[in-house]
C-alpha cells in the first residue's frame, strides 16, 4: 500500500507535469483534526482546471494513479444534476488498498466549493489562482445551538413518524419499518443527542456523519443505549429497538428543553409512545384500532 506521502507526492507531480492543471486542494477526513486516522481513509482531490472536457474525453489519463479495481463516474448517474462543464469526477480502488475521489473543477467552481465548504487544505497553486479562496475552518461541522422551531420540528418529526413504524412492524413489513426507522426516525434521534453533546461540551464538538462521534461527547450510559437501538430482522428486535429509541429520545428532550429553555410538547410524545406501544400488542386479526390510552 502506498504511503501518505508517496500518494500527495504523485498527485502533486501529475498537477506540475499537466499545464491544463493550475492548482490542487483536498477536502475530506484527511484534512479535518477531528477525524480519526485510519487505512480506509480516502483522498479527496480537486484538480482546478481551465476547462473539464479534455479531462473527459481521455478515459485513459487517470491510468497513471495506479491499478484500479474497480472505479464510478459520479457525474454519468442520470439519478442526480451535474454540471459537467465546471465539475467532474473519478472515485477509484486500487488494488494497493488505497482509494482516490479525484474531481477536475474549473476556478469559479472551485472557489465557491471552498466558501461551501470551508475545511481543506491546498495542496500545490502553481498558478497562483487560489490566492483569494476563504480561509480554511472547521467550525461550520460544530454542532449548532438550536432554535426553538428546529427543536420543535425535530420532535414533531420523531413522534409522528413512529406511527409508521407501529404500523409497518405490526403488519409485518420489515424492509418498510426499517427504511421508516433510518430515513426519517433515527436522523432525529441523531439531531437531538447532538445537541444534548453540544450542551455538554460548550458547542464545540462535531457529531461526524451519522453521529459516528456522538461517543467522544456523550455519556456511555447514552452510547450504549444508542447502539441498542440498531436491530436486526427479527420483528421482536426491531419493537424492542424502536421502544429503547422511543425512551432515549423522550429523556433526551427533556433535558435538552430544559437546558436551553426550549417548549417541549409532552403530551404529543406520551400520546405517540402510547399509540406506538398499544399497536404492538394488537393481536394479528385485529379489526380496529380501538381505544387507546394518552398515558406512555
Amino acid at each position: 500500500m502506498r504511503t501518505e506521502q508517496e500518494m500527495y507526492t504523485m498527485i502533486i507531480d501529475t498537477a506540475k507535469a499537466d499545464d491544463r492543471i493550475l492548482a490542487v486542494y483536498m477536502n475530506g477526513s484527511r484534512v479535518n483534526p477531528e477525524a480519526e486516522r485510519d487505512i480506509f481513509q480516502d483522498y479527496d482531490i480537486a484538480f482546478v482546471v481551465r476547462e473539464t472536457e479534455s479531462f473527459r474525453k481521455d478515459r485513459t489519463w487517470i491510468d497513471r494513479f495506479g491499478d484500479r479495481l474497480y472505479m464510478q463516474y459520479p457525474e454519468e448517474n442520470d439519478e442526480f444534476p451535474s454540471d459537467v462543464e465546471n465539475c467532474y469526477g473519478w472515485l477509484m480502488q486500487f488494488a494497493d488498498g488505497n482509494r482516490l475521489d479525484l474531481h477536475v473543477q474549473t476556478l469559479s467552481y472551485s472557489l465557491q466549493m471552498m466558501e461551501e465548504d470551508r475545511m481543506f487544505r491546498i495542496l500545490y497553486d502553481k498558478a497562483g489562482c487560489l490566492a483569494e479562496a476563504p480561509e480554511p475552518t472547521a467550525e461550520q461541522y460544530r454542532v449548532k445551538r438550536p432554535e426553538e422551531s428546529q427543536f420543535l420540528f425535530v420532535c414533531n418529526e420523531f413522534w409522528w413518524c413512529l406511527n409508521n413504524v407501529a404500523k409497518g412492524l405490526w403488519r409485518k413489513e420489515v424492509p418498510y419499518a426499517q427504511d421508516i426507522v433510518n430515513l426519517h426516525v433515527r436522523p432525529q434521534l441523531i439531531t437531538l443527542l447532538s445537541w444534548k453533546a453540544g450542551i455538554q461540551t460548550n458547542f464545540t464538538c462535531s457529531a461526524g456523519k451519522s453521529g459516528k462521534y456522538l461517543y467522544r461527547s456523550l455519556s456511555q450510559e447514552d452510547w450504549d443505549r444508542l447502539i441498542r437501538t440498531y436491530a436486526g430482522g427479527r420483528l421482536d428486535e426491531m419493537w424492542e429497538a424502536a421502544d429503547t429509541m422511543c425512551v432515549l429520545f423522550h429523556e433526551t428532550a427533556l433535558t435538552v428543553a430544559e437546558q436551553l429553555g426550549l417548549r417541549y410538547d409532552v403530551k404529543e410524545a406520551e400520546a405517540s409512545l402510547g399509540f406506538f406501544r398499544h399497536v404492538k400488542g394488537l393481536p394479528e386479526d385485529a379489526k380496529e384500532v380501538l381505544t387507546v390510552s394518552k398515558e406512555a
